[in-house]
């Protein structure tokens, strides 16, 4: 059995959190590998304007390429219609039934995902592991965790990661980019010199 974890995202565009907080999870939580998938349409990003889903893959693809660790699924670009976590996670388990998957997520995630559609599902067919960043106390994150253990785990446990304090987003390098400021070390190289001969967000347009 492999113990894979699962980082999704809009990634517009993947940034050095993301990878972070994928390479802390994989030691942490003993990974073989993490699979980042970069989200479709995501249905609660729906009126927000966002590159499309085969350009925001190739800069995730761009990203991991030099940890074999790490590798990036389509899954959610070719889906049509809105992305669920719940579909994705769904379809894993059934493309790969002896594999143990690990969800893992930000810790505004944790006090969220309750009003994600069909939160018993996605449950149901993964570990959830959420980051401790500072957003919020361990006494609540420990409170939350609880709450939904009971509620929706039946019998398994929700995994806490501590994890540096991070408020960086690609929200606010899409704006510094739009600014004309430096985003270098905020995203990996590659990413960067794709979004230069694109020309990625230039004008605020999200």
């Amino acid at each position: 059995m492999r113990r894979i974890g699962i980082v999704g995202g809009t990634f517009n565009p993947i940034h050095v959190g993301h990878l972070m907080l994928a390479e802390w999870a994989l030691d942490a939580v003993d990974l073989d590998e993490v699979w980042m998938i970069p989200a479709g349409m995501p249905y609660m990003k729906a009126t927000q304007q966002i590159l499309p889903g085969e350009e925001r893959l190739h800069m995730a693809r761009l990203a991991v390429r030099d940890n074999d660790c790490f590798k990036c699924l389509d899954i959610e670009v070719r889906r049509e219609g809105y992305t669920y976590s719940y579909e994705t996670l769904e379809e894993l388990r059934r493309r790969y039934p002896d594999d143990a998957f690990f969800f893992i997520v930000g810790a505004d995630c944790l006090f969220a995902i309750e009003k994600w559609k069909a939160p018993e599902r996605i449950f149901a067919s993964c570990t959830l592991v959420a980051a401790v960043r500072g957003e919020n106390t361990l006494p609540e994150m420990l409170e939350k965790k609880t709450d939904l253990e009971q509620r929706f785990c039946k019998g398994q446990e929700i995994l806490l990661l501590s994890f540096l304090h991070m408020s960086l987003s690609s929200t606010e390098i899409r704006e510094r980019i739009r600014r004309g400021q430096s985003v270098r070390y905020l995203v990996p190289d590659s990413v960067l010199a794709y979004i230069r001969e694109k020309g990625f967000y230039r004008e605020k347009s999200d």
